[in-house]
């Protein structure tokens, strides 16, 4: 997708067009290994091009790269970036436009935007908050399906269990299918007792419930979001990957089902 600048051009010199099309591409690149759909990670990577002075700006976008051309006054300068995921960080994301948006009002130069570009750091909360949140969000979801305190707790038990087991294991960098298939076996493991031993009312709903933390639902979203606003290479390489971990998911939980010989709520 090409942009061009309907404004006064101003005179760059190679060195200079070359700097503004390594941090157009930086910004998209970060965008794009954080979670953002590829709309915006176009929309933005233009826009802090244009702003900061080439005439146009074209972007393509694949499933794990990108490339960008920028075109001043004759000369055009392509690059093209890797771009691994790191995980969903909309603090990432949010802090880039704001450059853009910044970057637009005249408020940064090159050299603002790149010093503010190196100065992002994901913001990342503390481990123990997150496993005690999920362990509640996956305890209040079988609170709301039914069950009564005794699942309540034992969801919350598993889930916290699970979300520790899948956070050493991305400590370790593992791949994300091995993880969730680890963490679904563990979390599922764990909420069976419950069925074994018919802890409450209606146990089978804490193996429901303990798992949900690992339904990919920012993925499928991005997903659709992506086919819908015209780029389906990229929309079906998400849809893939976010099947896949599903995929994972599902083989953990019957795993853990066939040692226990309990199968609750697939029945």
């Amino acid at each position: 997708m090409a942009i061009k600048k309907d404004c006064i051009i101003t005179s760059l010199s190679e060195s200079e067009q070359r700097d503004i099309t390594r941090l157009a591409i930086s910004a998209g690149q970060r965008l794009l290994q954080h979670g953002a759909e590829s709309t915006l990670v176009n929309d933005v990577t233009c826009r802090l091009g244009l702003a900061l002075g080439v005439e146009s700006v074209e972007v393509s976008l694949s499933a794990s790269s990108m490339v960008i051309s920028t075109r001043h006054q004759g000369s055009c300068i392509t690059t093209t970036r890797r771009c691994q995921d790191s995980g969903i960080n909309m603090q990432i994301v949010t802090d880039i436009q704001r450059i853009c948006i910044l970057t637009e009002r005249g408020l940064l130069d090159r050299h603002d935007v790149h010093h503010k570009l190196e100065q992002i750091q994901p913001q990342r909360y503390h481990r123990l908050l997150v496993i005690i949140m999920i362990g509640l969000s996956c305890a209040s979801f079988s609170r709301l399906a039914g069950g009564d305190w005794p699942v309540f707790f034992l969801t919350f038990l598993a889930s916290s269990i699970g979300m520790f087991v899948r956070q050493e294991i991305a400590h370790c960098y593992f791949n994300p299918l091995i993880n969730f298939t680890f963490t679904a076996f563990v979390t599922t493991l764990i909420s069976g007792f419950g069925q074994v031993y018919q802890i409450g009312d209606e146990p089978f709903l804490a193996m429901a419930s303990s798992v949900l933390m690992l339904v990919p639902g920012f993925p499928l979203i991005n997903a659709v979001a992506d086919m819908v606003k015209g780029y389906p290479s990229m929309g079906l390489a998400r849809w893939t990957m976010a099947s896949l971990l599903t995929l994972a998911a599902c083989i953990g939980i019957v795993a853990a089902m066939n040692v226990l010989d309990v199968w609750g709520w697939l029945l």
